[in-house]
């Protein structure tokens, strides 16, 4: 029964991950398209780079990191709910962290 639990837990993690290594460079495609449009310029490659300006450099870190953050949160919460729905219940290892 250990070694099902594990597996379990194993396979769990790794579509977790995977769903998420998905979402986030979905997340950068979609997100680099927008602020071309937006902008009118390519999003900068390298925010430290002298010829960044402040402004751009915080803007691109801030909305990079929040968009790509609610991607990955996306993608594992959608993964959770099909592992719920699949085995009847909750994934390894959340049932400790749930309210």
């Amino acid at each position: 029964m250990a070694r099902d639990e594990q597996s379990g837990k194993s396979g769990y993690k790794l579509m977790a991950l995977v769903a998420s290594l998905f979402g986030a460079m979905v997340a950068r495609k979609t997100l680099a398209f927008t602020w071309k449009a937006a902008s009118g310029k390519a999003p900068p490659a390298n925010p430290e780079h002298p010829a960044v300006t402040w402004p751009e450099a915080v803007a691109w870190a801030v909305v990079s990191g929040a968009v790509v953050g609610l991607a990955r949160l996306a993608a594992q919460k959608k993964v959770a709910a099909s592992w719920h729905r699949s085995t009847g219940s909750l994934p390894p290892g959340l049932e400790e962290t749930a309210a």
